[in-house]
């Protein structure tokens, strides 16, 4: 495992809509609009989060801790059911990507930012999550991206969301989802705002009924396949991020 910039550790991640903005977004920012997506109600813990220049951003369908360092999520988080599923197999994938305008325009990805940088709008939340037409249009908010890998996002990284889904359609409550990116020492960016590109990406799964917790954990590039998840407290060491700090996961 390689050892990361201190800056970058202590924070790890894991760590257009405009005028319309207002009428698609709940007008409450910050967690406390959207609780329900964090197990006991309680946001992950993540250290140093101020170097992040962090900013809570509440969805119908997800929540994002957004970085105004990287210009991506620290990490975005989901509760899933088999309703929920259920719900969203009926929904049109949109493809309408926008800078969300609830974020400082030094602070957020831009359309721009992406374009010919050989890499991918990778959703943290996915579209395919979402139960209704309207979270399925805020899920292609740049402020739930990240720059992924162009084969990583079309193969392994679809399997490891699809995989998701299947656990949780067989799942007897809900399965909470916390998703994120993780970064080298020196990150590689790309456009003119210099967005950051992930040196790994993770997605945590957290079965409420069973208490059982494991993470999926993949390099960021076109080479790398999928492979077996890693455990809660493994990925707690690799990011430093207490993910679940309301509860104790069993192994």
């Amino acid at each position: 495992m390689r050892k990361f910039h201190p800056i970058v550790a202590a924070l790890l991640l894991t760590l257009s809509f405009t005028a319309s903005a207002k009428e698609v977004f709940p007008k409450q920012t910050g967690f406390q609009a959207c609780p329900q997506f964090f197990v006991g109600r309680a946001s992950p813990r993540v250290p140093n989060s101020q170097l992040w220049k962090p900013r809570a951003l509440c969805y119908d369908a997800f929540a994002v801790l957004h970085s105004g360092t990287s210009k991506t999520p620290v990490f975005v988080a989901e509760r899933l059911n088999r309703d929920h599923l259920n719900d969203a197999k009926g929904e049109k994938r949109t493809n309408r990507f926008f800078a969300d305008a609830r974020l400082p325009s030094a602070e957020r990805a831009q359309l721009g930012d992406y374009k010919r940088s050989g890499y991918s709008r990778g959703h943290m939340a996915p579209a395919a999550d979402m139960p209704t037409a309207q979270a399925m249009a805020q899920s292609f908010s740049l402020a739930n991206m990240v720059p992924q890998a162009q084969i990583n996002n079309q193969k392994p990284w679809a399997g490891i969301e699809q995989a998701t889904r299947k656990y949780v359609m067989r799942a007897k409550g809900d399965v909470y989802v916390i998703t994120g990116p993780v970064y080298d020492s020196k990150p590689e960016t790309i456009g003119p705002g210099r967005v950051w590109v992930p040196k790994y990406l993770y997605k945590l799964v957290y079965d409420s009924v069973t208490g059982r917790a494991w993470a999926h954990w993949i390099e960021n590039n076109d080479e790398t396949r999928a492979g077996r998840p890693i455990s809660y407290e493994e990925l707690v060491r690799r990011t430093g991020i207490e993910f679940l700090p309301s509860v104790r996961v069993r192994s």
